[in-house]
């Protein structure tokens, strides 16, 4: 079953939407549009009644929160529907902060806290924490950011690539598609993500002629019919837009 990604024009070139129920990894540099395709993705879903759930492992929620409230994509109204939910996963955000961060904060944003200071979150800890909310909140849609933040806080190096499958691989069973989303900035530097995921897309932002240009590339999408040339990608007040091929 395709499912639809929310990104005007992407869908088009991927035989209708995203196969439902899968994990897909979207990399790519620093300004390049990925929490905006993420959150794109969640607000789809959210507008035609699923629940879809942000976690951060490196931003807090609520500076996402008020960056996306700039685009139209009923930020606010979805949270207060409780079909958008955010949670927090990384560590505390100051030094010596004390208070073990385990209650939601407020009425008016479901953004929980769950990890302890100074405790980077391992795979393990990130999939029992999204698990939960999965069964709780029946969630359909996941977006992780950053997947690069789970990677770092591996202890042993040697087993990081086999963390990092095992990790995806449990991801696949929760019953909710995908988007992991990742800091790489060179498509040919493979990694396990990359190989494990359904889905590969990489978010370009670079000089040229005389001008930066955003693009999208697709660079696997099992199952799918598609194109690997770079297709470029602007910023509406709806968020990201794929256009025409980068000629």
């Amino acid at each position: 079953m395709r499912i639809p990604s929310g990104i005007e024009g992407l869908d088009e070139i991927i035989q209708g939407g995203l196969v439902a129920n899968r994990v897909y990894l979207l990399t790519g540099p620093p300004g390049g549009g990925k929490t905006t395709f993420g959150m794109q993705f969640l607000a789809q879903g959210a507008t035609f009644g699923e629940v879809g759930l942000y976690v951060t492992l490196l931003e807090s929620p609520q500076n996402v929160i008020d960056d996306m409230s700039n685009y139209a994509m009923n930020v606010a109204t979805l949270i207060k529907m409780k079909k958008l939910l955010f949670a927090d996963l990384g560590p505390s955000m100051e030094y010596g902060y004390i208070d073990e961060l385990h209650e939601v904060i407020n009425s008016d944003y479901e953004v929980g806290y769950s990890s302890v200071e100074g405790e980077a979150p391992s795979p393990a800890m990130v999939f029992k924490e999204i698990a939960a909310y999965v069964s709780e909140y029946n969630v359909k849609r996941l977006v992780i950011d950053s997947v690069t933040a789970i990677r770092f806080s591996t202890k042993d190096h040697s087993l990081e690539e086999k963390e990092m499958g095992r990790f995806i691989r449990n991801l696949k069973d929760l019953g909710c598609t995908t988007i992991l989303l990742s800091e790489m900035t060179d498509p040919n530097a493979y990694s396990t993500e990359q190989f494990a995921a359904h889905g590969v897309l990489f978010l370009h932002n670079f000089l040229y002629g005389k001008k930066m240009t955003r693009a999208l590339q697709i660079i696997k999408m099992r199952g799918t019919k598609h194109h690997c040339d770079m297709m470029e990608v602007e910023f509406t007040d709806k968020g990201l837009a794929v256009r025409s091929v980068l000629v």
